[in-house]
């Protein structure tokens, strides 16, 4: 199989979110900053990245920023990492994409903090690399099917067509596919986008209705850790990586 080179050298780590499901783990620390398989979840992240050859990091910090800016600083490994100050005003996932968007090249990658996976025959990066248009894509997200989706229990969140065009489940009936919290986002995604706080999905909904949200799946395993049970099951399957 040919290879491609990575489409761009820089990630945007979302870590800003104040990790309500996660309490009372986070009552004193970040969500990132919560060890599962003996290293903070934003680690796991980060390590992913720089085993990926994405030579920088942006990181969004707004809950207990300070704890975890310190945490980041003495990280030896990895790549360099500068941080998108959200301390005053939270602006959930696609307000913080704009406010880091100056840091960022176009296109870049986006990856939640808390994000824990097993790469496939590939890794995650070099797949998305490999499935980027940036002709017909703003934005490409590495999708997981259920039986890939350790620790999960929702109903999924997209469909995808067969030349990988992106839907959204309707409601009441099951998707077969969750986003797992990593994409390629191009720069013209984020055109004219609201101020202040905002979902990115009220980007994703004008992609999708222009025929430029895609999506791949991914082919090894995802594990869902947004509250304190699912801890321990995935550090079950980790040592067998």
């Amino acid at each position: 199989m040919s290879t491609k080179p990575l489409v761009s050298d820089t990630a945007l780590v979302l870590a800003a979110g104040l990790g309500k499901r996660m309490r009372p783990l986070t009552a004193s620390q970040p969500k990132p900053l919560i060890r599962v398989a003996g290293k903070a979840l934003i680690d796991h992240a980060l390590d992913k990245l720089d085993n990926a050859g994405v030579a920088k990091a942006v990181v969004n910090v707004h809950y207990l920023a300070d704890a975890l800016e310190g945490h980041l600083k003495v990280r030896r490994n990895g790549p360099t990492v500068s941080i998108s100050d959200e301390r005053e005003l939270l602006l959930e996932t696609g307000g913080g994409m704009v406010r880091a968007a100056p840091q960022l090249p176009d296109p870049f990658f986006c990856l939640n903090s808390d994000n824990i996976w097993l790469d496939g025959p590939n890794d995650v990066f070099a797949e998305l690399s490999r499935a980027w248009d940036a002709q017909a894509m703003d934005a490409l997200l590495l999708m997981v099917p259920h039986p890939r989706a350790l620790n999960y229990r929702g109903d999924g969140d997209f469909h995808l067509d067969p030349l990988g065009k992106v839907s959204r489940r309707q409601p009441g009936r099951v998707a077969p596919f969750i986003f797992s919290g990593i994409q390629i986002v191009s720069h013209r995604l984020l055109r004219d986008a609201p101020e202040g706080p905002f979902s990115t999905n009220l980007l994703w909904t004008r992609a999708i209705e222009e025929g430029r949200l895609y999506g791949i799946s991914h082919t090894g395993l995802w594990f869902e850790v947004g509250e304190p049970g699912a801890i321990r099951p995935t550090e079950a399957w980790l040592p067998r990586a």
